[in-house]
C-alpha cells in the first residue's frame, strides 16, 4: 500500500510540473507482437469472436493510456494475418498455416476499422525477411516462400530468413507490402529490426552464392548494407507511388555506431550496433528521405553503463535530418524486474522520466511502448500514472510536410444551448471528400482561444456534431472546432460561439 501511494504521489508530482511537457503534437504508439501470440491473439485458433473482442479489449486499453497509434504486426514469418494470394494465413492465428479464420472474417479489415473509430493510427508491422523461426521445421503449404523459391533461403541461428542479397527476392517482399498498401486502408508501413539477423556466435552467414553474383567485386559488407538500402529505396518508392500519404517507419536496433568506430556514431560502447553488425545504414535513409519516421529501440535506462538513454535519445533526435524520430520503450522490461532501475517504483520513475525528458528535449517527437500486453503483467501502478499523469490530456500526431502540408478548410460552427447542454453542429467545406476528422475545444469564464493548449481539447471526433453537457459548471464557455486531415494537418479555427 505505501508503495503504492508513493508511486501515485509522484505521478502527481510529475502531473504538475509538467503541463508544458504534455505537448499537442506527440507520436504515442504501442506495438502489438502476433509473433508466438506474444500480445495478440492470446494463443492460436481462437474463434473469431473472441479474436475480435480481445483486440478491441486491447485498443481500449491502449487508448486509456493515451495512445493515439498501434503498430501491429500482420507479417511475422514470411505469412499473413489477412486475406493474401502471395501469402499463407498464419498460424498465430489459426492455429494452422495456410488455414484461414473460422469463422471467416478479414482480421486486417476489422483491425483497421477499429483503430480508426477510435481516431487512432493503424501502422502495418512486416518483418520484411524472416521466413520460419525454426528452421528445423516446416508447416507451411507449397506456395510459402520457403518451398517455392529454396534457393532464396538462409539458414542461421536456429532460424531461416530470405537473402536480402538476391534482387527477385527484394522485389517478392516489396510487391506482398505494396499488396497490402494498395488494397488496405492502413497508414504506415513499419519494419522492426531485423534486415541481416542478429549475430550468433561461431556462425555465419551462408550467402556465399549470392554475393558470388551479385556482389560485383564490393567489399561484403558494404554489399550487404547496399542491399539492404536498395530495398529501403525502392520499397519507399513504391509504397509512395501507389498511396503518396502511407507513410514509411522503421524502428532498428538502438545503437546506429559506436563513436570509437565513427566520430559521428554515439557515446555508446554496444557490443552491437545497426551499421556493423545488421548491415542497416539506418542514418543514409533518414538523409535520402527515403522513410518517414526512425524509432530507435531505447529499451536502457537513463544511466545505463553501455547504452544510456540520456546520450542516445538526444543523439537520435540530432541525427533526424528532417524526418521524425520516435522512441521505442521497453515497458516489457518492468514486467518480472524485482530490483535493479526497472523494478517497482523505480521502474514507474524511469518511464516516466524518459517521457519528460522526449518531450522537453524533443518536439514534434514521440515514444512506442514496447510491448502491449506488458501493461497487463506490470504490478506496479504505470497504467495510473500514464492515464491520469503523463497522458491525461489528448494529442495529435504530428503531421509530415513533406506527405502534405495544406490543411483542410475552416468548419463552420453553430450552437443551441438546451436546458444545461450545449448541442454543436459544423458543417464542412470539404470538396475532396477527404476523410477528416474533428478537434472540439471549450474554453471557459473568458480565458483565450488558444489551440496549444491540448487540456482544452473535449473531443477528437469523426461526427460532426458535439454535446457539453458541463457546460452548466461555467458562467460563460467559449467552442472552437477544427478540421483534421488524414496526415493530421490541422485546418484554422472554425468561428467562435458561446452560451
Amino acid at each position: 500500500m505505501l508503495r503504492s501511494a508513493s508511486i501515485l504521489l509522484f505521478c502527481l508530482l510529475f502531473l504538475h510540473e509538467s503541463y508544458a511537457q504534455s505537448p499537442k503534437r506527440e507520436f504515442r504508439g504501442a506495438w502489438i507482437a502476433t509473433v508466438a501470440n506474444i500480445d495478440w491473439p492470446s494463443k492460436p485458433g481462437l474463434p473469431a469472436i473472441e479474436q475480435q473482442q480481445q483486440f478491441i479489449e486491447r485498443l481500449d486499453q491502449l487508448k486509456a493510456l493515451g495512445c493515439n497509434a498501434v503498430i501491429v504486426q500482420i507479417r511475422p514469418v514470411s505469412d499473413a494475418l489477412y486475406a493474401s494470394k502471395l501469402e499463407p494465413w498464419s498460424r498465430y492465428l489459426t492455429g494452422r498455416q495456410g488455414e484461414p479464420p473460422f469463422p471467416y472474417y478479414d482480421p486486417l479489415i476489422f483491425m483497421i476499422e477499429e483503430t480508426h473509430k477510435r481516431n487512432m493510427e493503424f501502422h502495418a508491422w512486416f518483418n520484411p525477411f524472416r521466413a520460419l523461426m525454426d528452421s528445423r521445421q516446416n508447416l507451411n503449404p507449397p506456395k510459402h516462400v520457403t518451398h517455392a523459391h529454396p534457393d532464396w533461403i538462409i539458414n542461421y541461428g536456429g532460424q531461416s530468413i530470405v537473402d536480402p542479397g538476391i534482387p527477385e527476392a527484394r522485389e517478392y517482399v516489396i510487391n506482398v507490402i505494396t499488396d497490402v498498401v494498395r488494397r488496405y486502408d492502413i497508414d504506415a508501413v513499419h519494419l522492426d529490426d531485423y534486415f541481416y539477423p542478429y549475430p550468433v556466435a561461431g556462425e555465419t552467414i551462408n550467402d556465399a552464392r549470392s554475393y558470388a553474383k551479385f556482389g560485383q567485386g564490393q567489399n561484403k559488407e558494404d554489399w550487404r548494407r547496399n542491399n539492404v538500402s536498395l530495398f529501403i529505396s525502392l520499397l519507399n518508392t513504391s509504397i509512395k507511388h501507389v498511396k503518396p500519404y502511407v507513410k514509411l517507419g522503421i524502428s532498428p536496433f538502438g545503437i546506429w555506431r559506436n563513436k570509437n568506430k565513427d566520430p559521428e556514431g554515439s557515446e555508446t560502447k554496444g557490443g552491437l550496433t545497426n551499421f556493423d553488425n545488421l548491415y542497416a545504414d539506418v542514418l543514409l535513409w533518414m538523409q535520402k528521405g527515403w522513410i518517414d519516421y526512425l524509432m530507435p529501440q531505447l529499451y536502457w535506462e537513463h544511466t545505463h553503463r553501455v547504452a544510456p538513454f540520456a546520450v542516445l535519445m538526444p543523439w537520435w533526435y540530432g541525427h533526424c535530418y528532417k524526418r521524425h524520430v520516435y522512441y521505442g520503450l521497453g515497458v516489457y522490461k518492468m514486467t518480472n524486474a524485482r530490483s535493479g532501475p526497472w523494478a517497482g517504483s523505480t521502474g514507474v520513475n524511469e518511464l516516466l522520466w524518459q517521457l519528460r525528458d522526449i518531450r522537453k528535449q524533443c518536439p514534434n517527437s514521440g515514444y512506442c511502448f514496447y510491448s502491449a500486453s506488458c501493461f497487463d503483467k506490470i504490478k506496479a501502478p504505470v497504467k495510473d500514472s500514464l492515464r491520469f499523469g503523463a497522458n491525461r490530456y489528448p494529442a495529435l500526431i504530428p503531421p509530415m510536410e513533406w506527405l502534405d502540408s495544406i490543411p483542410p478548410a475552416a468548419p463552420i460552427l453553430k450552437i443551441e444551448v438546451v436546458g444545461n447542454t450545449a448541442n454543436l453542429k459544423w458543417q464542412e467545406n470539404n470538396p475532396q471528400k477527404e476523410p477528416l476528422k474533428y478537434v472540439v475545444y471549450r474554453f471557459v469564464n473568458g480565458e483565450p482561444a488558444n489551440l496549444e493548449r491540448n487540456d482544452k481539447i473535449m473531443s477528437i471526433q469523426q461526427g460532426m456534431e458535439f454535446k457539453d453537457v458541463e457546460v452548466k459548471n461555467y458562467k460563460k464557455a467559449t467552442y472552437v472546432v477544427t478540421a483534421l486531415d488524414r496526415t493530421w494537418n490541422e485546418s484554422k479555427p472554425s468561428n467562435a460561439v458561446g452560451q
